[in-house]
């Protein structure tokens, strides 16, 4: 699952694009950019895959927004054997789990501090989702377990 924000600074707006395991709701790939482009998602995208490998026919499910249409970005997803999912145009709930992930930032981050700089949005960024949300923050659908102890408790069962 995957999309993007807008963060407003004082030199202008940063755009921070997500990847999201649906499984343990963990931001497994992002990027941030003072540019609205391909290459945004392509960065978010090229993280995540590092970050997990997925076998081949992982499916990866975003919105209809022309970064994500883009010839490069279906060429990469074609390169990494990766299934593209895409929505219906204009429909809401299909990107929830995006959308929630981005009202949290809002909620936890955005909303308690102003930016005077893309600089400091991004060591804000970094550090939030490095820091706070993908090993500490709870969540309620994993039964207000960190996303990563959700994590290694199913790798351990998964071993046993």
């Amino acid at each position: 699952m995957v999309d993007i924000t807008y963060v407003r600074t004082g030199a202008g707006w940063l755009y921070l694009a997500v990847v999201l395991d649906l499984f343990s709701r963990r931001v497994v790939g992002w990027a941030m950019s003072a540019l609205l482009d391909t290459t945004l998602v392509l960065d978010a995208l090229n993280m995540a895959l590092w970050n997990r490998r997925p076998a081949a026919g992982v499916v990866h499910h975003s919105d209809r927004g022309v970064q994500y249409t883009s010839l490069a970005y279906g060429r990469r997803c074609q390169e990494a054997a990766v299934v593209p999912s895409m929505g219906s145009a204009g429909d809401a709930y299909d990107n929830a789990l995006a959308e929630a992930f981005f009202a949290t930032l809002e909620t936890e981050l955005l909303q308690q501090q102003a930016f005077l700089s893309r600089g400091a949005a991004r060591a804000a960024l970094f550090d939030y989702i490095e820091e706070w949300y993908n090993p500490h923050r709870r969540h309620s659908a994993l039964d207000y377990l960190s996303l990563a102890e959700f994590e290694t408790r199913w790798e351990e069962m998964s071993v046993a």
